[in-house]
């Protein structure tokens, strides 16, 4: 029955991979369920609901996109755009957490119509098929940062802005020892390298002081919870600020949408290219589809009581494992709801453990380099821009759109302008608008 609902055969894959790459993506991305009302907390909302919300939102979202694609794609509340909710509208700006709410659906409905007349998809067709390259090697980066980050081998420095950790401290060095294990398991082709690193660092952190009288696994007070009542977020959402104060609403709803369709594009091109979706032209055949589902995800996020959901870029490690159809997702989606009875578990496994996967998936994504025609500088200064653009600047919007303004600037003054459909240009002014809004007050 599985084979043929997600069509296993013609995508050459099996039960067990999808169901191993499913679990992969989750234990990637499963940081969410204490990181997401973390950080949504500090605008007012109540952190227990919001982790059955988190829960519930990433798995509905998430076989949503299995069911319209068969794409192996897991959503979930979007890091970044959750911190822009709750520190710069809601804590910074003063506006309600219910009345931030209304403009995430506000923000929703318009993906919606975007996504359901083509708008979205030209879009992603007016992307130059070497940028598109050059996102997920961005992309690739990012995610390895961010490893490296979690993990802490790479820390923040006052002097040079990033170096490297304490390696003398037991939990950076488990962390490395993971990416070494991983590697190693990669190289030699082991099925479920990943998801099998992640268990054997979260084991071997049981052990493992984390210097501070602890160790770094610690060991869960319970294995089961039962799941907090989701009602103190659901239907809370109001639009009083787009009533009484519309100026101050159109900037963030413009925000919003400028930030998650680009956030999602980038997730979107940068894990389909890896899995081997996007046909010879460089475009991907159900792109439509995709951003219908990750547009009615932003709707419900609202709904239920959290930032937009978006596409996870997590989702390369499940690619990575040998996920390739809907049946992954699903088995994301699935985990996600048993996680409800499994908190005291899942927030057990370290970042030491699951900051070596990140790391790994950035280097399989870095690969796609080889792809990229270096012998023309017109293309390759937009595309490195991209490239480094996207873990510099901590975003992937930000990153895809220094490559985009530099790709039109170079188009339009060394004569080759007609070589871009003209929504290439449209989209590099907004981005140039966007970056330059200080500016322009």
């Amino acid at each position: 029955m599985l084979q043929k609902l997600y069509q296993l055969p013609e995508n050459g894959t099996t039960v067990g991979r999808e169901l191993a790459a499913g679990a992969t993506t989750f234990a990637a991305m499963a940081y969410i369920l204490a990181v997401n009302p973390a950080i949504l907390s500090a605008a007012g909302m109540p952190p227990a609901a919001l982790i059955t919300v988190t829960a519930l939102t990433a798995a509905m979202s998430t076989l949503l996109m299995g069911f319209l694609t068969n794409y192996p794609l897991a959503l979930a509340p979007g890091m970044g755009i959750n911190a822009y909710f709750a520190f710069t509208v809601c804590v910074g700006l003063g506006v309600s957490w219910q009345s931030a709410l209304g403009l995430v659906f506000v923000n929703g409905c318009i993906f919606l119509a975007l996504s359901v007349t083509g708008v979205r998809e030209k879009i992603i067709a007016a992307i130059p098929h070497q940028l598109k390259f050059a996102i997920t090697c961005g992309i690739g980066l990012f995610i390895a940062f961010i490893g490296l980050k979690n993990g802490g081998i790479v820390v923040a420095s006052p002097a040079t802005f990033v170096t490297h950790g304490d390696f003398g401290t037991p939990a950076v060095l488990l962390c490395f020892g993971g990416i070494l294990l991983t590697a190693v398991l990669v190289a030699r082709k082991v099925p479920g390298a990943i998801i099998l690193s992640i268990l054997a660092v979260a084991a071997a952190g049981l052990f493992v002081s984390d210097g501070k009288g602890g160790h770094v696994t610690a060991m869960p007070g319970a294995l089961f919870s039962w799941p907090a009542s989701p009602l103190p977020t659901m239907f809370q959402l109001n639009f009083d600020l787009l009533r009484h104060d519309f100026a101050k609403a159109l900037p963030i709803i413009l925000t919003l949408l400028l930030v998650d369709m680009f956030d999602n594009i980038g997730t979107l091109i940068g894990v389909t290219q890896r899995a081997g979706l996007l046909d010879k032209d460089g475009k991907l055949p159900k792109a439509g589809r995709a951003l219908v589902a990750d547009s009615i995800a932003a709707i419900l996020s609202s709904l239920f009581g959290t930032s937009t959901v978006v596409s996870y870029i997590e989702s390369a490690s499940g690619v990575e494992a040998g996920g390739r159809t809907g049946l992954t997702g699903a088995t994301t989606a699935v985990l996600f709801l048993l996680a409800l009875f499994l908190t005291p578990v899942i927030l057990a496994i370290p970042a030491a453990a699951t900051a070596p996967a990140l790391v790994i998936v950035g280097i399989f994504m870095f690969q796609s380099v080889a792809q990229l025609k270096l012998d023309d500088f017109a293309g390759t200064a937009p595309a490195f821009l991209i490239i480094a653009g996207i873990p510099l600047s901590f975003s992937i919007a930000e990153g895809i759109g220094l490559g985009l303004i530099a790709c039109a600037v170079i188009h339009l003054a060394t004569g080759r302008a007609r070589q871009l459909p003209g929504l290439t240009y449209v989209l590099a002014s907004i981005f140039a608008l966007h970056l330059l809004r200080g500016l322009l007050g």
